[in-house]
């Protein structure tokens, strides 16, 4: 295809309705392909495009497969590649994130700039230099003071919902960013992210009528690039739980009005692994909280592994519960991360038959170092001192517990439960191990005199 044809073909699909563009496009040549590669806007969906009009921030708040990042990929690559000025702020979860998914990845910078007008990077001053003079930056969402003092026309912020909660840090980090945007005529913040209900994102949704433009998305809508089978799956194994409506339909779920919890109270609570070690710091104690199904194959069997430091705070590790099991499954279950945990304690409530908990965990390991409770007061009532915990900042959650966390915050005060499945399984037994770890009456030490 001559240079002439090619001008023509491309001024021709650029004026057609997106439908037809990209079925057209799916008709040509791997040869012709390769031509129209790199014009991000014949392939693109609407909804990946920069919208039009005066605004200041973009949030594309989406399922995951949405295609996000390469929306925000290429939105970089136009504004890099029309003003040299330009001086771009890419802002991810870590500086390891930025670097591998903004910048290496499959759909980051380098994959998508075309041969000539691919930017030089320099990982040892988190730089990327384009050849008409224009730069970005890479910086951490964990180092908020990273980002007081350095002026930028434009910013690229991925996965705001991920950034670390923890002393209103996203926050310090967003505040950073904003009073740095002071460069050029009109600047500029793109923030993607698959949604979850944390202060920052709250803020920035609350502008939405003011300079703030929000494109919302499911993972279906990008279903053309990824693998059939994918969708089919995801979608058969998460539905329309809550999982799935945030992580596949893109949806903010809102908290329940009088819940124990909050998402926003747990989000705050949240602390990934360290590197060598999922204990941090060490453990003083390690316990196991069960609540078993009421009967065979009825409900799940709730199993989480709670941990208390040295440092006197619990850490939730593990979750460990498994769904519509034989008494034989969920004890072995039971029996299995005790083992794999090392733990000092399985605390199982015993209201549904007593005699019979305890003698299926006894034939799955004799020598368990089983605790029977038995339940005087309500799930709820049960509950609010284990509540009050994180209210106090006592409890971090070591990773994502979606189907704990989902039963946590339809847990209410006064008795209900509102969340998913008929009964909060795993919110129950996370309360038996908390209560044992951090709430269980020790008598106080005594002075003995003897005359």
């Amino acid at each position: 295809m001559n240079a002439a044809n090619r001008n023509a073909l491309l001024a021709w699909l650029l004026d057609q309705e997106e439908e037809v563009r990209l079925e057209h496009l799916r008709r040509l040549s791997e040869e012709e392909r390769k031509e129209f590669a790199s014009h991000w806007r014949l392939w693109a969906r609407k909804d990946q495009l920069a919208p039009a009009g005066d605004w200041r921030t973009w949030l594309i708040m989406a399922g995951r497969g949405f295609g996000k990042t390469r929306a925000g990929a290429e939105w970089v690559r136009a504004v890099a590649d029309s003003d040299p000025q330009a001086r771009i702020a890419l802002v991810g979860a870590s500086l390891v994130e930025a670097r591998s998914v903004m910048v290496e990845g499959e759909s980051g910078l380098l994959a998508v700039c075309p041969p000539g007008r691919c930017p030089t990077f320099e990982p040892s001053l988190r730089r990327l230099t384009w050849p008409n003079g224009a730069q970005a930056l890479l910086y951490s969402a964990l180092e908020p003071e990273g980002l007081r003092g350095p002026q930028h026309s434009h910013a690229w912020c991925d996965e705001i919902a991920k950034w670390d909660n923890g002393s209103s840090r996203a926050m310090r980090v967003w505040d950073n960013l904003l009073l740095g945007m002071r460069l050029g005529e009109s600047p500029r913040v793109l923030a993607t992210t698959t949604p979850r209900a944390v202060p920052l994102m709250r803020r920035v949704l609350s502008r939405e009528e003011d300079g703030v433009v929000v494109t919302r998305g499911r993972t279906e809508d990008n279903a053309a690039n990824l693998p059939g089978r994918f969708v089919r799956d995801i979608r058969r194994e998460y539905g329309r739980s809550q999982l799935g409506r945030q992580e596949l339909d893109g949806e903010l779920l809102e908290d329940i009005e009088g819940a124990l919890w909050t998402r926003a109270l747990i989000e705050a609570a949240r602390e990934g692994f360290p590197s060598a070690s999922p204990l941090q710091p060490e453990s003083a104690r390690i316990v196991i909280g069960v609540d078993p199904p009421a009967s065979a194959g009825g409900d799940a069997c709730g199993i989480i592994v709670c941990a208390l430091g040295h440092d006197g705070i619990a850490r939730v590790l593990a979750d460990a519960s498994v769904t519509r099991p034989s008494p034989e499954r969920w004890a072995r279950a039971v029996a299995s991360a005790a083992r794999a945990w090392t733990a000092d304690r399985v605390v199982a409530e015993a209201n549904q038959g007593g005699a019979m908990v305890e003698s299926v965990l006894r034939a799955a390991d004799v020598a368990l170092p089983l605790r029977l409770v038995h339940a005087s007061k309500g799930k709820s009532a049960r509950a609010e001192p284990v509540a009050a915990l994180y209210e106090a900042g006592r409890v971090r959650h070591c990773g994502t517990f979606p189907a704990l966390e989902d039963e946590l915050c339809g847990l209410m005060a006064g008795g209900a439960y509102e969340g998913p499945g008929r009964s909060p399984d795993r919110a129950d037994a996370l309360v038996w191990a908390l209560t044992e770890l951090c709430l269980k009456s020790r008598a106080a030490p005594r002075v003995h005199t003897d005359f």
